[in-house]
């Protein structure tokens, strides 16, 4: 048996894969001392001093159906995720999304975490590593301090990529003479704003010839091709948003006799009021004049107020192949774990699920028990597999992907796309049941 940690243990970091690691340590019973900066320092893409604030979209990605995301939240919830839990109290319509109450819902999580008599939360900036049992999930704007002496400690230099939000518009300034109810799966979630092609073409290029801000120190980093700002795929072509976030696909517009549209802009409640509302994949770096000039073009956008403009930031990850086991734990420093985007893994359930492996290998490492890699058949293990065995020269963010996974030969060859999704959505449901159930990793 391994010597038992005595130390309380140290959670840097009150975002989402740190507020779900310090919560699921403290129900293991362990003492959770969790450290947040804000407010006494904040970031450039923190407006608030709650924790688990969400900085971009107010969406956790798909709940239903065979997609990835599904089965990522599917297996979170085998561990009870505080963070998920949270979400589906604070849902607001969104389709097959589970989209939430962005205030509502950092505001039920940061309440949970101040009332654990498990945790205690520190609001002061770290800027050393602890000296004892500790996660780091400091994301992808940690400290300048922090951030040096983990590169010192790891002997590596940081990766990074642009990261960007898309505008928040206040709800009754919205023209619904000019916009209609829908959902392209078939539901009335969103609000659409539909372009004809005579008024798509004038919105398009004041979109691609509009001033951007200056990127200062960040000029080397790349765009993360999952959040691309809708300025930068214009660029790509003319009808390029055409297929992406404009897509009209699914919609029909009932002032055009139930035509589909040429092009549609689709607005999501962005709190249960819904008096906000964002733009469903127009993250942008334009300037804030620009994004009014620009996106009231949107005939029913021609007299929009914004709540918040969108914003652009860089985001630093580490070379996680190098320095992580797929445990999340530093090689060379065994006490010592890693969680969150800060690692390599893009949104906001990865970083969430990053947070619950890193807790359940430090809570047992803390009763003296062997770390866990998860089997890689399920989507938590695959993502931790990556982060610690892909190629650290080329290595990228990743999201949840089927693609992360060793398909049998029989499977690849299964002409329905579903029935592929659904044989390895079960094998890793199954898969993981029969891994808990051997190892006792639920917790008590």
């Amino acid at each position: 048996m391994k010597k038992r940690l005595n130390d309380r243990i140290a959670v840097v970091g009150g975002g989402l894969a740190g507020c779900e690691a310090a919560w699921q340590l403290a129900q293991r019973g362990l003492e959770v001392d969790l450290y947040e900066m804000r407010p006494e320092v904040m970031t450039p893409a923190h407006h608030t001093s709650a924790l688990a604030e969400l900085v971009c979209s107010n969406s956790f990605g798909g709940d239903e159906g065979l997609s990835p995301a599904a089965l990522l939240k599917a297996e979170m919830r085998l561990f009870d995720s505080l963070i998920l839990n949270a979400g589906a109290d604070a849902r607001v319509e969104a389709g097959s999304a589970l989209a939430v109450d962005r205030e509502g819902f950092s505001q039920a999580v940061t309440a949970v975490i101040e009332a654990h008599p498990r945790i205690t939360v520190n609001r002061s900036l770290v800027e050393k590593i602890p000296e004892g049992p500790a996660i780091l999930a400091t994301g992808p704007l940690t400290h300048a301090s922090l951030s040096k002496d983990l590169m010192e400690t790891l002997g590596d230099n940081p990766l990074s990529f642009f990261d960007a939000a898309a505008p928040i518009l206040f709800g009754d300034s919205i023209d619904m003479n000019h916009a209609f109810w829908g959902s392209r799966e078939g539901g009335q979630d969103y609000i659409n704003c539909p372009l004809t092609k005579v008024e798509y073409e004038p919105f398009y290029e004041a979109l691609i010839g509009a001033e951007q801000h200056e990127r200062h120190d960040f000029e080397e980093a790349a765009f993360f091709e999952g959040c691309l700002p809708i300025e930068e795929l214009a660029r790509r072509g003319k009808r390029t948003p055409l297929f992406g976030p404009m897509k009209p696909t699914g919609l029909s517009n009932p002032f055009e006799d139930g035509r589909r549209p040429y092009a549609v802009v689709q607005l999501r409640r962005d709190n249960a009021a819904g008096s906000l509302w964002s733009m469903v994949g127009f993250q942008t770096n334009l300037r804030w004049g620009e994004q009014k000039r620009v996106f009231r073009l949107i005939p029913a956008l021609a007299g929009a107020e914004f709540a918040r403009y969108g914003v652009m930031h860089r985001n630093t990850y580490l070379r996680s192949p190098s320095i992580l086991d797929a445990t999340l734990a530093v090689r060379g420093r065994p006490q010592l774990f890693l969680a969150g985007q800060m690692i390599g893994v893009e949104g906001y359930m990865e970083s969430t699920a990053a947070g619950i492996v890193a807790a359940l290998n430090l809570a047992r490492m803390a009763a003296g028990q062997d770390l866990l890699q998860f089997p890689r058949e399920t989507m938590m293990g695959a993502l931790m597999h990556y982060i610690s065995h892909a190629d650290p020269q080329h290595f990228q963010p990743m999201n949840a992907s089927f693609g992360l996974f060793e398909v049998p030969d029989e499977v690849r060859q299964m002409k329905e796309k579903r029935a592929r999704r659904q044989w390895l959505a079960d094998r890793a449901l199954g898969r993981l049941r029969t891994f808990l159930g051997e190892t006792h990793a639920r917790y008590a």
